[in-house]
């Protein structure tokens, strides 16, 4: 680009005219704005979230050390092979929580990344109760996978919707297929017990209205996500691949986590048959469901321990054992392998 020249009034000789440079405008030099306080923040912060889940678990195994130690010290005195049944079977837990997640969602994941993603939510789901942190670690993957936040949650709702129905239809066809030897009459719960139970499931729902009646702002906001919710499960069943994934995962899930426990208890000599344990973790796993505990831990581990006592009659020593065999192989062995893959993940910005 040519520029005229210009008159120098000294002497009157032409000077060429000077290009600006690329940090000046056309009236002089040009402040460029500095990076944002968060970009400038951001390796810092991810570097912190990439070590927090291994700080959150060595401040865990510090707090529960003789815990630790105790459960530890039980399994070499097992079975071996039926220890591997339930290492097999704890790991095709991770493979049904991963296809119930894609069941949930339109488009396609990535196979690998996705089963990473619930194994490294495992951990997360032990910290936090309620199934927060598993729910945070979907929630962010799929984000990251392009999805929309809205059709995110939603995914995440019906998730959490399906879960507790195919439980209950499994619990359901236990009762069909086994009626004998599944003893129903000592687990139900007397008039006391009865009226807190159905007390409390009416109080969640009775406080949902409540609020969406009177709460106008969150039920607009309500509304659009149940519109989303709608129409994304409308879309998700008429695709027998999805149904597949979603429905089978989640009758899957908790058949796979008593077989965990079954065979742990083969391996200690429980002496109950497959299907017995299975309706025990039945049971338990839905009488506690709605207690916000770390990964179900306390409240399921102490139902589980009282339905194997009152309907079969197993020493409570020899449950408690099964139960600590069963939270040793789900919990602490894949805790550290866990928050490994969720800081890589959180690295490699999957997460």
């Amino acid at each position: 680009m040519s520029l005229l020249p210009l008159e120098d009034p000294s002497d009157g000789h032409a000077v060429p005219a000077r290009e600006p440079s690329p940090a000046e405008g056309p009236r002089g030099p040009v402040r460029l704005p500095r990076p944002p306080l968060l970009a400038r923040s951001a390796g810092p912060a991810r570097h912190g979230l990439v070590l927090l889940p291994l700080l959150l678990i060595t401040a865990w195994a510090v707090t529960d050390s003789r815990s630790l130690r105790d459960n530890a010290a039980r399994i070499p005195a097992a079975d071996p092979w039926w220890l591997l049944s339930a290492v097999v079977c704890t790991c095709l837990g991770w493979v049904a929580a991963a296809c119930v997640r894609q069941g949930a969602v339109v488009e396609r994941l990535p196979p690998g990344p996705l089963l990473a993603s619930q194994f490294a939510a495992g951990t997360a789901n032990h910290l936090l109760p309620a199934s927060i942190g598993a729910h945070a670690v979907t929630l962010r993957f799929l984000q990251r996978q392009g999805v929309p936040l809205a059709r995110a949650s939603a995914s995440i709702a019906l998730y959490s919707l399906v879960k507790p129905v195919a439980k209950t239809a499994v619990l359901v066809v236990f009762l069909v297929l086994f009626p004998g030897m599944l003893r129903l009459r000592e687990l139900l719960p007397g008039g006391q017990a009865l009226f807190l139970t159905v007390a409390g499931a009416a109080i969640a729902p009775a406080t949902a209205a409540v609020l969406f009646a009177a709460v106008r702002p969150l039920r607009r906001r309500l509304l659009a996500f149940l519109r989303t919710a709608l129409h994304d499960a409308r879309t998700l069943h008429t695709r027998p691949a999805r149904v597949l994934a979603l429905w089978g995962g989640a009758a899957a899930t908790p058949v796979l986590q008593a077989s965990v426990i079954a065979s742990a208890g083969a391996a200690l000599g429980l002496g109950l048959s497959w299907a017995q344990v299975v309706f025990a973790f039945l049971v338990a796993s839905t009488a506690t469901g709605a207690v916000p505990a770390p990964g179900g831990i306390g409240p399921v581990d102490a139902a589980l321990v009282l339905t194997l006592s009152a309907a079969y009659g197993t020493p409570v020593a020899l449950g408690t054992a099964t139960v600590v065999a069963y939270r040793v192989l789900t919990v602490w062995v894949p805790l550290v392998p866990g928050a490994l893959v969720l800081s890589a993940m959180v690295h490699r910005r999957m997460l």
